[in-house]
């Protein structure tokens, strides 16, 4: 709804007024619904002007989706019913998603272990039972929320787990490279 409108009604409205008090007893309530009608239409681009809003929001969140690749169509039904805040919210998620550093996100500490258990390579399987990037075994690896083959997972998530078994048990797990 344009502003025009507004103007529109408010001009209308006046120009009823002289037939609504003729018929109407001279009090104020008969200019109540006037007026009752004037905030519909500010009520109306109220919510007129929040629609835009969320559409350009909507629209910003799909195109960083695209570039995350993650499909348009899913990020659209992601979206419906958000509030403006809650899609701000997804894009700054995108965005640092897509700014984020690639690679490893471990501390000195753990990339120092890495680099001692499998020389930093999160592929690692050399067939003695421990996998991964961190030379897991599958118990600790399924002990610490892992499924599958810790070797086949990525490194983000290698990095998460072992930084979540160090906290708990310190060095121990590593005898040698945790020293």
């Amino acid at each position: 709804m344009r502003k025009t409108t507004t103007a529109l009604a408010l001009a209308g409205s006046l120009l009823a007024t002289p037939m609504a008090l003729a018929a109407a007893p001279p009090a104020a309530p008969a200019l109540h619904p006037l007026l009752a009608g004037h905030r519909t239409v500010a009520g109306q681009m109220k919510t007129a002007k929040a629609a835009n809003v969320r559409a350009d929001l909507t629209t910003r969140a799909v195109r960083l989706a695209r570039k995350a690749d993650i499909s348009a169509a899913a990020e659209r039904r992601r979206a419906r019913g958000k509030s403006a805040d809650q899609l701000r919210a997804r894009i700054r998620g995108l965005t640092h998603r897509l700014h984020a550093p690639t690679g490893s996100t471990a501390s000195p500490t753990m990339q120092a272990i890495a680099e001692c258990e499998s020389g930093g390579n999160p592929a690692t399987d050399t067939g003695n039972g421990f996998y991964g990037k961190y030379q897991f075994d599958l118990q600790t690896w399924q002990a610490m929320g892992g499924t599958g083959n810790p070797a086949q997972a990525s490194e983000a998530e290698q990095d998460r787990r072992a930084a979540a078994l160090y906290a708990q048990a310190g060095p121990s797990p590593w005898p040698v490279c945790g020293r």
